[in-house]
């Protein structure tokens, strides 16, 4: 994974009326949580605020990146674990981060990168692609930037389903039975199938 450098400050004032302040004037409120636990058991969060010019380089864009966080001089190695988004307008709201260490693994959503021309397409089939991320586990020095399905030999009617799929140094989440990508028929297809049909053959 790509490393990249986020500058935040801490904040006190929390609540609605605080962050809607906030981003009033650029400033997006976050949370980085890690091992730590509060009093009843819920992972303990450290609020903080980035700028929206900040947040921008990792929140539009398909990479996903090794955090380096500095929060007013304290520094954390931390991935973007998950991000809300306005209903209307599609801007921030609210971003957390989650803090990784050398020892203990984490679980993370890889964008899957589908590689070569299905046979299926070159008959005249559609690819679809039905997830764009599969969710493993792995120390996150492992973590690729993409996970390559080579789908050259998949044909019209055919998927790939996650149980199918094996990566190096990573242990698979995602349930095996989800599809990833599969080829379906077209109407192009479909007529090219019916005119083979009907095509006379050569009498013997």
């Amino acid at each position: 994974m790509k490393e990249i450098n986020v500058s935040g400050q801490k904040r006190t004032d929390l609540g609605k009326k605080a962050s809607k302040e906030l981003r009033k004037q650029g400033f997006i409120p976050c949370n980085l949580y890690g091992e730590k636990k509060d009093a009843d058991g819920r992972p303990e969060a450290h609020a903080f605020t980035v700028s929206f010019c900040e947040l921008r380089k990792i929140i539009y864009t398909p990479h996903i990146y090794v955090i380096n966080l500095n929060i007013d001089g304290e520094h954390h190695t931390a991935i973007l674990k998950e991000i809300q988004f306005h209903p209307v307008t599609d801007a921030p709201l609210h971003v957390d981060f989650y803090e990784v260490n050398d020892q203990k693994p984490i679980n993370i959503g890889i964008p899957v990168k589908l590689t070569g021309l299905a046979q299926g397409v070159r008959d005249g089939g559609r690819m679809n692609l039905s997830i764009r991320k599969i969710n493993v586990t792995a120390p996150y020095q492992q973590i690729p930037e993409h996970l390559d399905i080579d789908v050259t030999a998949l044909k019209i009617g055919k998927s790939i389903k996650v149980g199918e799929l094996s990566f190096e140094g990573l242990e698979i989440t995602t349930s095996k039975d989800v599809v990833v990508c599969s080829v379906k028929m077209t109407r192009q297809a479909q007529q090219a199938a019916a005119a083979e049909d009907e095509a006379p053959t050569e009498a013997e």
